[in-house]
């Protein structure tokens, strides 16, 4: 097995793991603070990422390159100065914006989020902003190394202790308030950042061939080169993050401004908004970490192979890649839409959110398609298309939520409606740009293989629930309903040769 596939397996597994515990992490909050504690949480939560992104300039991604490359040379000298000046550059970042965010809370709350609750959410957050700035620096460098391990096991341990201490945290603040329970459960998010951030350092520690503390000072004094460098990486990658974080900033702001418009109140604004983005969209992004592990090892391997200009191997790989997606995503997409109302019964002990569940499935195929596009786009020098690609498709999403749910007989589906309407025109921007930089042959065969499975596949599932599943209720019919769609899934899919026996006795995408 190559180092590559390895890695993309280690990366697969760790973030399967963490995306459940992330899901268990969702319910805790959800049982224990409600709709509307869930609202004041995922309010905030995109400020916070923002400010994240600010720190971080796409430095670990600059660290993972510029390491990997200074390691093939054997230059330890050239990995310690980049570990300094990166390390320099997040904590002056975070000691700049962790204040500003304090500062500004007050006015975020009152103003743009129109509920002033949001202001302790906000403050205990952000603590965690310079814990996250050394982090980032670290999983950088362990990447650079092809070392997955330390950052997989540290988002496991982070999603475990935030667990543990949202489970305390909440039942001790919820007397005083719902804003003081979800400030609780930020706090305790931030404690698990912390205790991520001193084993990625113990393992730092134990691994690392040089002293990082000696002469580090003069190393940052010295590293000017290493500093353009990294940021010559850094900023573009950041674009389209930025662009990301910045469309998630606003897309509350003007999601309660526009329900305003409508007649909706500040809180029952709040309590949607929670269902839409703290109960449907963590489901639907749940089968994302298929994407996220193959986005994170498609960079080097799309890279090498276009740079060493062997094109059938690069061809190779991304139509991997974005088959892989495909048969993933479409058994994602069965599952979501027909089994809404029990997986929300299930999780969260309502079935509020199924709705928008069923609206936005078939448009998270595309969005199940957009890390990987995003990948080659990055591992082709195309970060600045990506970017502008991202720019329209926020722009777009903005536009229509304002425009549809500022509309009574639409209210908070059209925020939904809007979001459907990003993803689905990014991926297609992103596919394009694809196209333009490099020949790819678009095998109309397999998408209408594709189509066949998933209309196959959704009447059989309609017709097993009804016949032979009706007599089942709660938990055991989630599991058998789920259990029959995905066996149906697999067989047809095999017979109609969407996949093949190569797929079934190894894993062998994006391996040539």
């Amino acid at each position: 097995m190559t180092k590559f596939i390895k890695g993309t397996l280690i990366l697969m597994a760790a973030l399967l793991i963490t995306k459940i515990l992330g899901f268990v992490n969702r319910i805790v909050i959800a049982r224990l603070i409600g709709e509307e504690g869930v609202g004041l949480y995922m309010m905030v939560f995109p400020t916070f990422i923002l400010i994240v992104t600010l720190t971080q300039i796409g430095l670990p991604v600059a660290i993972s390159r510029s390491v990997a490359a200074a390691e093939a040379q054997k230059d330890h000298a050239k990995v310690k100065k980049i570990l300094a000046v990166s390390l320099a550059i997040t904590i002056f970042l975070s000691l700049i914006f962790t204040p500003s965010l304090l500062l500004l809370a007050p006015y975020l709350s009152e103003v743009l989020f129109t509920d002033p609750r949001t202001y302790y959410p906000l403050a205990a957050i952000s603590p965690a902003i310079p814990i996250i700035a050394v982090s980032s620096v670290l999983r950088g460098y362990f990447q650079g190394k092809q070392n997955m391990k330390p950052a997989a096991y540290a988002q496991i341990i982070e999603q475990v202790v935030r667990i543990l201490l949202i489970a305390f945290l909440t039942k001790k603040f919820l007397p005083m308030g719902i804003e003081y329970a979800a400030a609780a459960a930020m706090a305790a998010a931030a404690a698990g950042e912390l205790i991520s951030l001193l084993y990625l350092l113990s393992m730092f520690k134990i691994t690392k061939t040089f002293r990082l503390r000696k002469r580090f000072f003069q190393a940052v004094h010295s590293g000017k080169e290493t500093a353009k460098e990294l940021l010559e990486v850094a900023i573009p990658t950041t674009g389209g993050r930025m662009i990301g974080s910045l469309s998630w900033f606003f897309e509350p702001i003007v999601v309660t401004q526009s329900l305003a418009i409508a007649g909706v109140g500040a809180v029952i604004a709040t309590r949607e908004y929670g269902i839409l983005t703290g109960y449907a969209l963590p489901v639907m992004f749940l089968p994302s970490f298929v994407t996220l592990a193959l986005s994170t090892s498609l960079v080097p391997a799309v890279s090498e192979a276009y740079t060493k200009r062997e094109h059938q191997l690069l061809e190779y790989r991304v139509q991997e890649a974005l088959r892989f997606c495909l048969i993933t995503g479409g058994l994602a997409v069965l599952v979501l839409y027909l089994y809404a109302e029990p997986l929300m019964r299930f999780m969260y002990h309502s079935a509020n959110g199924a709705k928008f569940i069923e609206l936005l499935a078939p448009f998270f195929l595309f969005y199940y398609y957009q890390g990987p596009l995003q990948a080659v786009l990055q591992a082709l020098n195309l970060a600045n298309a990506a970017m502008i690609n991202s720019l329209i498709g926020a722009a777009v999403k903005l536009a229509v939520i304002f425009i549809f749910a500022s509309q009574p007989q639409f209210g908070i589906y059209g925020a939904a409606l809007g979001m459907a309407v990003g993803i689905l025109l990014v991926t297609l921007l992103h596919l394009a740009s694809v196209f333009k930089k490099i020949s790819l042959s678009l095998n109309i065969r397999q998408y209408v293989k594709f189509l066949f499975v998933l209309t196959a596949v959704f009447f059989c599932s309609q017709w097993i629930n009804r016949y032979w599943l009706d007599q089942l209720a709660g938990l055991t019919f989630l599991i058998s309903g789920i259990a029959c769609t995905s066996f149906c899934y697999f067989i047809i899919s095999a017979a109609a040769g969407l996949i093949t026996k190569r797929d079934i006795h190894r894993l062998p995408f994006l391996k040539k």
